[in-house]
């Protein structure tokens, strides 16, 4: 296969940079790599760019323009520094391998019996002469935004008849109502 007029002219300004510029391109690379071998492969690499693609507009006298040169052997180690973040990136942040934990269906069905179980005796106290601490305990319990110093200035009575009331629905539930997630060893 015949060479082009400017694939040989190519060739020719590739033999001038590396007799008059290699030295200065090997120790210009150093400088921004701080590693002989990589300074080295960035240079091999930039006299395979130069060899395979034929470019006029970067020939500079007898060779090629050194700047050029300098410019795209920095570009190249800049790409490569992005190139090694990214991989090392993904490296650090390894995929989580901890087992999930299986769904606890038992857990929730005894959570809502054990709700459904409140609601109910809650209701049933209604009906009881326990009725007033039963409402004020409702009140209370059903809303997360809810405080006892809320509750006792919205019905219009003391802090430790709120409590006092509250207190005393919570130790009745304790007592009738059979805590399922409380251990027993």
């Amino acid at each position: 296969m015949a060479l082009s007029k400017l694939q040989i002219e190519n060739n020719k300004r590739l033999e001038v940079l590396y007799r008059e510029s290699h030295l200065w391109l090997c120790s210009a690379t150093f400088n921004i790599v701080k590693n002989k071998e990589t300074a080295n492969d960035l240079v091999g690499d930039l006299y395979v760019y130069l060899g395979e693609k034929v470019r006029p507009h970067i020939w500079w006298g007898k060779s090629f323009n050194v700047m050029y040169c300098y410019s795209f052997v920095k570009s190249r180690f800049l790409n490569k520094i992005k190139r090694d973040k990214k991989i090392k990136y993904q490296a650090d942040n390894p995929v989580d391998n901890t087992p999930d934990i299986e769904y606890d269906e038992e857990y929730d069905i005894k959570l809502e019996e054990t709700y459904n179980e409140v609601v109910a005796e809650l209701k049933q106290m209604e009906y009881t002469k326990q009725w007033a601490s039963s409402k004020l305990y409702q009140l209370y319990a059903f809303n997360d935004k809810m405080t006892l110093e809320k509750l006792a200035k919205e019905i219009k009575i003391s802090k430790s008849t709120a409590f006092l009331n509250c207190k005393k629905t919570k130790v009745h539930l304790k007592r009738i109502l059979n805590n399922p997630f409380i251990e027993k060893e």
